[in-house]
């Protein structure tokens, strides 16, 4: 009489078995022979990849300045003339650069957050593109004889969501987060006075 269940060993190399079928590269790629893993259900189109953005930004973290540094008080004065405006907005923006980006994006979240038809208005873009790629998936998708690459396919959803984006303000969002990005990292830049190392490298650089 076999067994109905398997034991000991034997479970372990199941379970690994499954464990490998439901996370495998094959199941995770919807145009696989599988699909029908978790992964599938979460695969980026080609050029979207989650450890390209993390990538990114460990990149940028490994090169941001000390914020104490970065907003220290004592560090900050007028600047004496044009010529060492200039200068420390040059030396600033490339010190500062990683600094500044998260600034950005900081401005990006707290506007996203504050205004809920702005994030439904992302949701529907969201959601129109991922079904447009789904059934790029399924079939080619053709408008006047070209195939829709991905660029194309977020134009097409941008289209289809542009009437929400109208209606949440989108424009003045924009707007509203260049201004305030160029407000503040302006400021910083201008006032933020350089560092000792900065100032020996502009005095030795050719004239």
């Amino acid at each position: 009489m076999t067994s109905a269940a398997p034991k000991g060993e034997n479970c372990l190399v199941d379970m690994d078995s499954k464990a490998g079928d439901l996370f495998s590269a094959e199941d995770a790629h919807p145009t696989g022979t599988g699909g029908a893993g978790i992964l599938a259900k979460l695969w980026l189109p080609k050029g979207f990849s989650a450890s390209m953005a993390k990538e990114w930004i460990d990149r940028r973290r490994v090169s941001i300045r000390p914020w104490a540094s970065f907003v220290d008080q004592r560090k900050f004065s007028k600047p004496r003339n044009f010529g060492e405006l200039c200068q420390r907005v040059v030396k600033n923006v490339e010190t500062y650069n990683s600094n500044y980006t998260f600034i950005f994006l900081g401005l990006i979240l707290y506007c996203i957050i504050s205004s809920p038809m702005l994030l439904i208005a992302l949701a529907v873009f969201a959601g129109a593109f991922y079904i447009i790629h789904l059934k790029s998936l399924e079939s080619k998708l053709v408008i006047l004889g070209k195939e829709l690459t991905v660029p194309h396919q977020m134009s097409l959803a941008g289209a289809v969501s542009l009437p929400v984006f109208w209606l949440a303000g989108a424009g003045a969002a924009v707007f509203w987060v260049l201004g305030a990005t160029l407000f503040v990292i302006g400021s910083h830049a201008a006032f933020r006075e350089l560092e000792g190392s900065d100032i020996e490298e502009l005095l030795m650089e050719p004239v």
